[in-house]
């Protein structure tokens, strides 16, 4: 093969080190890896409830139920409180039963909606996760409660949680917006 043939053939400019070459495919390949990595280990939000919209203010009557919900629950650890979250944490590697006061009324609430009486509060079902639990919101009584209840978790804790409702928290009419 002539020179001219070689340079038709391969180009006649300056050729790329093999060291080039392997860093310009690792670099878009670690790239890559990095994204997937993150998005399998990025933390998602433990329950629903936590991405529910909150009022403008804690209501004071929060801090009342707060107080008076239970220390815990059979198979769940103390009750850990931060602002108006109360979680329980399990005991096993489950999620914690999970309870937020003073979110806002629930937009899918309507006069059709299925309504749970619990100890005699009524509960409107917002979330299910298949294989999790539940996500309640308590629509009888004001300020708007949620509770999220892990599929371990019975249904101790929110008819113990029902019955503190209904003894510190006003009765609300039901608003369907």
């Amino acid at each position: 093969m002539t020179e001219d043939d070689q340079q038709s053939r391969y180009g006649s400019g300056p050729r790329l080190s093999p060291a080039l070459i392997a860093t310009l495919v690792a670099i878009p390949v670690m790239v890559i890896v990095g994204f997937i990595t993150f998005a399998a280990l990025r933390p998602d939000p433990t329950t629903p409830i936590e991405s529910y919209v909150s009022g403008e203010a804690a209501p004071a009557e929060c801090a009342e139920l707060i107080d008076a919900v239970p220390q815990t629950f059979d198979g769940f650890g103390d009750k850990q409180v931060a602002g108006t979250t109360v979680t329980w944490p399990s005991e096993s590697d489950g999620d914690p039963v999970t309870l937020r006061c003073g979110i806002s009324r629930p937009d899918e609430l309507s006069p059709t909606s299925n309504l749970q009486v619990i100890h005699p509060v009524q509960w409107f079902i917002t979330d299910t996760v298949e294989g999790s639990g539940q996500a309640y919101v308590c629509v009888d009584h004001r300020p708007y409660v949620a509770m999220w209840i892990p599929e371990n978790a019975g249904n101790g804790p929110i008819t113990d949680v029902s019955a503190v409702i209904d003894e510190t928290l006003p009765r609300g009419p039901l608003d369907f917006g």
